[in-house]
């Protein structure tokens, strides 16, 4: 993947300055606060329905027995609904590497390689070259759906949003004078995030360590006892259908046999994807047991397994998760490449913007036994991931996770994108925030909308749905 550039190193910053600022007029700051559906909008229902076809079937119905829970659920789901509404709209122009579903849930607590808790972006799948705006735009109108949800008042959501947004501008002007490499080794850690919250706030410090403690809980070895159980033939992967199904009592399968040479051939071509290093580390494990998992809440239906390798004995455990890429929901709204291997587009994307990544992050494509090709994207299953719940927070605390992502997410725009552009485009003054929260609360009207439509569909039959 390569990421194209309107700058070349040989322009001076203040030329890349000029070319931001230059970017206003094709988007004002203030442009960015209308939202109104597009004359003739496409049927959101119908658009999820396009994208079931190349599920799973009987796991569709889980998907949006998932989605119908809340708006904040559906809005987790819906990240091609929001793309498709943002694509014809006019943008600035200044590309980065998009996380291309940046809801609040996306930002978490994780483990560096070096055994550091950082927070970052987690979740990649949607990752794509696009305007920085649209990032901004989803992570603020998730903060709306989950305030809403929470039952703040109109004032409140927008203070978190707007905390959100000036978090994102003012450190992309930091950014923009710092130099290149201090930018790409920027990162936030986990202390740093507890001194600050506890400065703004003791209790908000209190349960942003408690987070973090939580955190280093969920290891591989707690995923391994929860996950599988000790049999006559040693340890496999406990059973727990649809949501966790051992690849021997899936009913699809023609035979248990194929389905794990399947298997087998997508871990020999993700090892080829690791670096020599790395592929000498999981050498030192073995294949025991391979299971589909039932991830996320957008996710839901695509393909997913979880594959059980032991080291030296039986409590010597790694645990990988193989997740099917599918192109990235943004792909037909923005002009540029198109990737020829989705798992290679995620892998390349995350490592783009995260600063540090899984040790065991690759990608590999398969011709699965029904003779068709699928990339698959694998890491490591649960490594120190503290799991926010954005809209279970105070509003206190939740203007301070929002804080903390739109900050995360400018670092990670900054190391793809041109800070010294996009940080002229935003200026020194609030327009812009401004006018994001006022997007965001008429695309949070727009998403209930559709939550609605969605619950019409389950409840008229068009659309199956099951509750897990």
């Amino acid at each position: 993947m390569t990421v194209s550039s309107a700058f070349t190193p040989s322009l001076s910053p203040a030329e890349r300055a000029a070319y931001g600022q230059d970017a206003r007029a094709r988007v004002p700051r203030s442009g960015h606060g209308r939202y109104e559906p597009a004359k003739g909008r496409f049927d959101p229902i119908r658009l999820l329905e396009e994208q079931s076809r190349s599920r799973v079937a009987e796991l569709v119905p889980i998907r949006y027995g998932r989605m119908l829970e809340s708006p904040f659920r559906f809005y987790r789901g819906a990240a091609a609904i929001m793309a498709a509404d943002l694509g014809p709209r006019p943008d600035t122009g200044l590309r980065v590497q998009l996380c291309g579903d940046a809801h609040p849930l996306n930002f978490r607590l994780l483990a560096s390689p070096e055994r550091r808790m950082v927070f970052d972006i987690n979740d990649f799948d949607e990752t794509h070259q696009g305007p920085f705006e649209w990032d901004v735009e989803r992570l603020a109108a998730g903060f709306v759906t989950a305030a809403r949800a929470n039952g703040l008042s109109v004032r409140r959501q927008d203070e978190v949003v707007r905390a959100c947004v000036r978090a994102y501008r003012e450190r992309m002007r930091q950014f923009a004078g710092m130099r290149t490499l201090d930018v790409w080794y920027a990162q936030d850690d986990a202390d740093r995030i507890r001194e600050l919250a506890a400065t703004a706030d003791a209790k908000a410090g209190r349960r942003t360590a408690e987070a973090a403690q939580r955190a280093r809980t969920r290891t591989h070895l707690k995923a391994f006892a929860k996950l599988t159980r000790v049999t006559d033939e040693g340890r496999r992967i406990a059973s727990d259908p649809p949501l966790l199904t051992p690849l021997r009592e899936l009913r699809d399968r023609p035979s248990e046999a194929a389905r794990a040479q399947e298997m087998r051939t997508v871990l020999d071509g993700y090892a080829e994807s690791l670096p020599p290093e790395r592929r000498h580390l999981l050498r030192h494990y073995r294949l025991v047991d391979i299971a589909r998992k039932v991830v996320g809440v957008g996710s839901v239906g695509t393909r997913c397994w979880v594959v059980l390798l032991l080291g030296r004995d039986d409590d010597d455990p790694l645990l990988l998760q193989a997740k099917e890429a599918q192109e990235s929901v943004l792909a037909d709204h923005v002009d540029g490449e198109r990737h020829e291997n989705q798992g290679r587009r995620v892998v390349t994307g995350q490592h783009l913007m995260q600063t540090t990544s899984d040790i065991f992050l690759g990608w590999t494509r398969v011709v699965g036994l029904d003779g068709q090709e699928r990339d698959f994207y694998v890491r490591q299953l649960w490594n120190w991931k503290g799991i926010p719940r954005p809209e279970t927070m105070d509003h206190e605390l939740l203007v301070l996770f929002a804080r903390q992502c739109g900050a995360c997410l400018a670092r990670a725009h900054a190391r793809s994108g041109d800070p010294v552009a996009v940080a002229a485009y935003l200026g020194g003054g609030d327009r812009f925030d401004r006018a994001v929260a006022e997007f965001a609360q008429a695309y949070a009207d727009q998403n209930e909308r559709d939550f609605a439509a969605l619950r019409a569909a389950c409840a008229s039959g068009r659309l199956p749905s099951r509750k897990l």
